[in-house]
């Protein structure tokens, strides 16, 4: 029993966490980025236009991030921001998963919508158990290091991507971006310190 007294990580314990934020903010990017590369194997496929791709890549997945990501933020304020990022990275990652069992264009949007709710959940409770991790003078250096995910994140959905969907199959490229995410939600569940705040 620590009596009241402030929890104090190790800097080994927050180090970690941050190494698993970035990885989960690179995931982020993974399945955020994935689908442009998808999109002409796509179109051949359902035979959609143009037109309805630029909506399937961007509005259909932006509006629900974009409303959903204040209320979202909101509920970090008040919740255990590691168990949300776990939630998150699943419902993401499961969507994207889901995506690659598209059977016509209807089922795909719905599948890319419930991308943007999950991703909604990642930013805004990870800035802040950052910012309770590290003290001001080192909250730059830590949030340079998370953002690191944003770029590997589209570095890896564009090389891996374009040699699976080449190699093997645009459902399999959905397939193989999505199921390591829900093992990473596990790892966070369970091995993250939500910081005290």
């Amino acid at each position: 029993m620590n009596n009241g007294a402030p929890v104090v990580l190790s800097l080994a314990a927050r180090r970690y966490a941050m190494v698993i934020l970035a990885i989960v903010y690179m995931f982020n990017f993974v399945d955020r980025q994935i689908l442009a590369i998808l999109l002409p194997s796509i179109r051949d496929e359902f035979g959609t236009s143009d037109a309805y791709l630029g909506f399937l890549s961007g509005t259909a997945f932006v509006f629900f991030y974009v409303i959903l990501g204040i209320p979202i933020a909101q509920y970090a304020d008040r919740c255990n921001r590691r168990n949300l990022i776990a939630v998150a990275v699943a419902i993401w990652s499961g969507m994207t998963a889901l995506s690659g069992l598209a059977t016509n264009i209807w089922y795909l949007t719905l599948a890319r919508i419930g991308v943007g709710i999950g991703e909604a959940g990642c930013s805004p409770p990870a800035h802040s158990m950052i910012a309770d991790y590290f003290p001001p003078e080192k909250r730059s250096t830590a949030m340079g290091f998370y953002t690191l995910g944003i770029s590997a994140g589209i570095m890896l959905a564009y090389m891996a991507g374009g040699w699976v969907v080449q190699n093997i199959g645009w459902r399999e490229a959905l397939f193989i971006v999505g199921f390591p995410g829900i093992l990473l939600a596990v790892i966070v569940r369970f091995t993250v310190t939500e910081p005290p705040r």
